[in-house]
């Protein structure tokens, strides 16, 4: 399977990226900006701290959302450790309310920062040198993040591999004859794995592209299957259901 695997994923990535160019992803904002833009990820540890709150601020909404909410906290100086954890957290909410769940993100993102504070000090910066899998469970053992808060963390915020699955690349998987419908997360994860070369730059354009193709054209309801990149690749499974 793993050999399978490897090479029609392979296939599948080159397509995309030939379709849709580099995504540049995970948006930040570059030094003296006010918002995060798609520039290719965080080079300093004040925009992996943007990256990782980004992460949580981005759990059932659109990146729009999130990406307002950070402009908010960027506007008011807020992107260091110190501020996060002097300001409360009603005033935190308020910052981030364009993100909706406004009051939940707060405390995941109180959760976090008090984390890195008690557990790595001033040095908080050596949390994103922690190795992958430490980092993601570590991740895991907090409050408000899963494993796709977790691995988007890893992946765009620390810059290591792993992979990150979400409900588009279950979709995409699926309907490309790929993963049954309703995969487990750590089940596709692990295919993805042991499909590709464990490089973090190839599977965070991997899933960047997986999610423009979803949003571009295999949408959950009508996709534009003329002129898809994979159209002959795909068994087009929950097409005609309308189904992801």
């Amino acid at each position: 399977m793993a050999g399978k695997d490897s090479r029609e994923f392979r296939e599948i990535y080159e397509r995309l990226l030939v379709f849709y160019g580099p995504r540049g992803w995970w948006p930040v904002t570059r030094e003296g900006g006010s918002r995060p833009e798609y520039c290719g990820g965080p080079v300093n540890h004040s925009q992996r701290l943007e990256v990782a709150l980004g992460a949580l601020l981005t759990q059932n909404t659109s990146w729009r959302g999130a990406g307002k909410a950070l402009e908010n906290l960027i506007s008011r100086k807020l992107m260091n450790l110190q501020s996060l954890l002097e300001i409360p957290e009603t005033e935190l909410a308020s910052l981030i309310r364009p993100s909706g769940y406004f009051n939940q993100k707060a405390r995941k993102i109180k959760t976090f920062i008090k984390f890195l504070a008690e557990r790595y000090g001033q040095s908080w910066q050596r949390f994103f040198s922690e190795p992958a899998d430490r980092m993601r469970e570590l991740l895991l053992e907090l409050n408000g993040i899963g494993p796709e808060t977790a691995d988007s963390i890893v992946l765009y915020a620390a810059g290591q591999a792993s992979f990150v699955i979400d409900n588009y690349t279950k979709r995409l998987f699926y309907r490309l004859g790929h993963s049954p419908l309703g995969i487990p997360y750590e089940s596709l994860k692990r295919r993805f794995e042991k499909a590709l070369p464990a490089e973090s730059a190839l599977y965070g354009e991997y899933h960047a592209l997986i999610v423009t193709h979803c949003k571009e054209r295999c949408t959950s309801r009508k996709p534009a299957c003329t002129g898809c990149p994979l159209s002959d690749l795909c068994a087009r499974r929950g097409v005609v259901s309308g189904k992801d």
